[in-house]
């Protein structure tokens, strides 16, 4: 004989069941992961600038996450890139700065973050840029053809991206495998060893540019600005630097509009503030820190009108928002733009030591900012060590998504520094690397460069030494042992194994 449920059992139960059918219900969160281009640890006012204004980041940070310790991967783009994709080391696979001809960086075959987070029902998307190589190795990419070794190879389900950086040729846009605007009748040609067709370059014709080269950067001309390398063709697709920023910015909204009704994860990556610095009209001379600021005053409208779009779309809530940058500044590199002499008393570094390129803390430690409003109530500072290539097992972790120990590849989870203020350290040690692959170890307050042939090792107390202005190598040997012992055992002994 059956029994019936008691009235007040049942009354227990329903908040169960309630539960469960809204949980089933709900959307699942969406993710954006917004990444500058040579933006310095402290370019935003929420981290000090007082001669660049920036509305929008700092009202994220103030109603979120702002890390203090937050790492980049490495201190130059495309390891950075790999880094955060792929959850795997840039090192591994010696990846650096790439040409735009490069191949494909990144195996289609291993697991990524946007293939991870396709795999559990969201729509990936790619804004920006991608530096990070197209097509077969062996086989240069034809830009005049379907491009299938790219970002939809490896999990975005859609992509509209420039293929290097903006100083690189080809000076042109991808809209999935197809560069935008492109006539056949006007094919393109790109080469990085020698000039290819007629166009004028900034090293024969220096009285045609608008934007006179520093280093390098006087090949090709492209809307009065020479770039590295040579191209030739393509004169309709080709883009105007000053419309960049806002080309990006609506197909970035246009993404999001379009995906309001799914779970969408959108890598959305603006040219700014790398050089040749080009902002539109609207914020020409609008900072008081000279072009430099202006670009990034740029970015922080973008960011702003991107969080307007969730907000129309009802979406802004439920939305994890990620704000950093690839690497930290170098005023003055490809480019005579002035920046480096109108800063007027900004210090994008904050007072940290080195730049773009390098292994001290200028290079790596960047601007982190991390909104939830749904699950971040109460707004907090994060004094943890984080380093985003630890996004993969981390957004796994925030989305309560099950993820293997091979699709997590190098990266751990530390969804805990984004959800508490006072959690504990979630890894060992965080490891960044330069250009070239060389690293650094960054563990509680010490921080250690292994020696190389050309330089001895140092180690630095952040703690006490901010700037790494004292090297205590000699002071504290057995720290120094220390250190060296996770370089032997999690760097050397992999390098050793891939040049077998």
């Amino acid at each position: 004989m059956k029994h019936a449920i008691p009235f007040y059992l049942s009354l227990l139960a329903f908040p169960l069941l309630s539960d469960a059918l809204y949980a089933q219900d709900r959307q699942m969160p969406n993710v954006i992961f917004i990444l500058a281009d040579d933006i310095g640890y402290t370019d935003f006012g929420c981290y000090g600038a007082t001669r660049i204004k920036t509305p929008a980041v700092d009202q994220l940070a103030a109603e979120g996450v702002r890390f203090t310790y937050a790492y980049a991967p490495a201190s130059t783009s495309s390891p950075s890139r790999y880094a955060l994709l792929t959850g795997e080391y840039a090192w591994r696979k010696n990846v650096g700065i790439l040409p735009a001809d490069a191949p494909l960086s990144i195996d289609p075959a291993r697991m990524t973050l946007p293939g991870f987070l396709k795999k559990h029902g969201y729509r990936t998307g790619l804004v920006g840029k991608w530096h990070l190589g197209l097509g077969e190795k062996g086989t240069p990419v034809d830009f005049n053809e379907d491009i299938q070794a790219g970002p939809l190879a490896v999990g975005f389900d859609y992509a509209y991206y420039f293929p290097a950086t903006n100083d690189r040729v080809p000076c042109v846009y991808i809209e999935n495998t197809r560069v935008v605007g492109l006539e056949s009748v006007d094919p393109i040609t790109v080469s990085y060893r020698r000039k290819v067709g007629d166009d004028p370059t900034g090293h024969e014709h220096p009285e045609l540019l608008k934007l006179k080269p520093h280093l390098g950067h006087d090949a090709t001309i492209v809307n009065g600005i020479s770039r590295i390398g040579w191209m030739a063709g393509g004169e309709k697709a080709r883009w105007k630097d000053e419309e960049m920023a806002f080309v990006l910015l609506e197909r970035a909204k246009a993404f999001v509009q379009e995906h309001a009704g799914e779970p969408f994860f959108l890598y959305y990556a603006p040219h700014n503030a790398h050089e040749p610095r080009v902002p539109s009209e609207a914020f020409r001379g609008k900072s008081a820190a000279g072009i430099y600021g202006d670009v990034i005053e740029e970015f922080d409208y973008c960011v702003g009108e991107l969080v307007k779009t969730l907000k129309e779309n009802n979406l802004y809530d439920n939305t994890l928002v990620v704000i950093s940058s690839d690497n930290g500044p170098m005023i003055k590199e490809g480019y005579k733009d002035g920046a480096l002499e109108n800063m007027n008393g900004h210090d994008p570094y904050g007072g940290l030591r080195g730049q773009k390129y390098s292994l001290y803390e200028a290079g790596t430690r960047v601007p982190f900012i991390f909104s939830w409003p749904e699950r971040i109530r109460k707004p907090f500072v994060q004094k943890e060590c984080f380093t985003y290539l630890d996004m993969l097992s981390t957004f796994a972790g925030l989305l309560e998504l099950p993820i293997a120990p091979e699709e997590a590849n190098d990266s751990k989870d530390a969804s805990d520094l984004f959800l508490k203020r006072d959690a504990g350290p979630y890894r060992e040690y965080v490891m960044i690397q330069n250009n070239g692959g060389q690293i650094a170890i960054r563990k509680d307050n010490w921080k250690f460069i292994p020696a190389t042939q050309n330089r001895g090792a140092e180690l630095y107390d952040l703690d006490r030494d901010p700037s790494e202005l004292h090297d205590l190598t000699n002071a504290y040997p057995e720290k120094v042992t220390q250190l060296q012992k996770y370089v032997e055992r999690d760097y050397k002994k992999n390098v050793n194994k891939q040049t077998k």
